[in-house]
């Protein structure tokens, strides 16, 4: 493509044409339709040439805009990339909170890997979003002292996108397939010869001159991680060595979390005001990292010299998240299922109109947690709400007559 926008503006512009000295020969610029492609890619330095003694209109506004976007728009430097975000990631397996059974696990399949001086074995990291997936991934590269490739399955989506990501591992590189459950069949089923064998199968040309090439590859590790492991599919599950699932974290772990990052983040964090902030995070780090950045952004406009239990309340009762982590919306299911149907049973389309929610968001947004911490319960006649739910919301908890065949309501003391 650069070739021929080169060519194009050298042979319109009208300073050029007019000039004493005529521009190159189509020959000089563009190579030979027989030459090879190793021909082609050498052909750019010669447009380069005759574009700077000539350069045209178009050119010189070009290089000005881009030395204006230089100016404006500095470089991504070392120091940029070293901000205190970008630390929030543990680097070393040992620096990793939580998940103590799979961090033994994978040590052991780490110092196997590095005595035999080989990669190491494909790995499944499966469970809910927000738990660490993608930096278990980062940290296995850093402890091979590899580099990590991440990539999601939807942008793999034709064969020749993965091909080129396989091609360009290098020995014992890391390959991260986020949403691995999401991969298009065919992306699939090249990845079986890649993961077993280290190789994949090209084929090159068309019709009765197709022929089939076998590509070597340098060994790599696969790391698939996924929210729905049912999703994948038995032959590409089969191949993983390691499948293993990430579980939710208890309020220790995630106070540890809290106090880590609010370190990294220079911000003074009482025992008390992270404990706070774990009881809220619904059990997963990544939810602990957000509320801990609102809670130091009260903090500082507040003027509060650290984060107590007390200021951490505070901020958090603000952006309405209770000390259960139920938000706004959460709540507010529960409550109409409580005044407006005596805790159900009720179907999910009727709590939807009830509440002006769409039925796939409660389905998959809302009600995981809901069913989680025991507020809620889904029967064959639609959801319920249960007694703790009621308890928490402060209503006087009553056991309506569906689950009882005697119709009479029952008070729980």
């Amino acid at each position: 493509m650069a070739i021929i926008s080169t060519r194009s503006l050298v042979q319109s512009d009208p300073m050029n044409s007019s000039s004493a000295s005529p521009s190159p020969p189509p020959s000089e610029i563009l190579p030979a339709a027989s030459d090879d492609l190793g021909s082609q890619l050498s052909t750019p330095s010669t447009i380069e040439k005759s574009s700077a003694s000539n350069p045209s209109p178009q050119v010189v506004a070009a290089k000005s805009n881009k030395s204006k976007k230089s100016v404006l728009q500095p470089s991504i430097t070392d120091e940029d990339r070293s901000q205190p975000d970008e630390k929030l990631r543990p680097q070393r397996l040992t620096d990793y909170i939580g998940q103590k059974e799979l961090k033994e696990i994978l040590l052991i399949a780490i110092q196997a890997a590095q005595s035999r001086k080989e990669s190491l074995d494909h790995l499944l990291l499966y469970g809910p979003p927000g738990l660490g997936k993608t930096t278990l991934s980062l940290i296995l590269a850093a402890e091979m002292g590899v580099s990590c490739k991440i990539t999601s399955a939807p942008a793999l989506e034709r064969p020749r996108d993965i091909v080129g990501v396989l091609m360009g591992l290098q020995p014992g590189d890391v390959l991260f397939i986020d949403e691995i459950h999401r991969l298009p069949r065919v992306t699939e089923e090249i990845l079986y010869p890649a993961m077993e064998d280290f190789r994949v199968e090209v084929t090159v040309g068309k019709g009765q001159s197709a022929r089939t090439r076998n590509l070597t590859l340098h060994p790599f590790t696969l790391v698939g991680a996924t929210t729905r492991v049912g999703a994948l599919s038995s032959p590409l599950r089969d191949r993983f060595g390691l499948v293993e699932r990430l579980r939710f974290y208890d309020w220790d772990e995630l106070t540890q979390v809290v106090l880590r990052t609010a370190g990294i983040l220079k911000s003074t964090v009482t025992a008390d005001g992270a404990l706070e902030i774990a009881k809220r995070a619904r059990g997963t780090p990544r939810i602990a990292n957000r509320l801990l950045k609102r809670v130091r952004d009260y903090a500082q406009v507040r003027e509060k010299a650290m984060v107590t239990a007390e200021v951490a309340a505070e901020s958090l009762e603000l952006l309405h998240v209770d000390p259960r982590g139920l938000d706004w919306t959460d709540r507010r299911l529960l409550s109409v299922m409580i005044e407006n149907f005596q805790g159900g049973p009720v179907g999910l389309e009727t709590l939807a109109a009830a509440t002006g929610e769409d039925a796939q968001t409660i389905e998959e947004v809302y009600e995981p947690y809901l069913l989680q911490i025991g507020y809620l319960q889904r029967t064959p006649r639609g959801r319920v709400t249960t007694p703790a739910a009621w308890s928490h919301l402060g209503y006087p908890v009553l056991l309506s007559k569906p689950l009882f065949s005697s119709g009479v309501e029952h008070k729980i003391p």
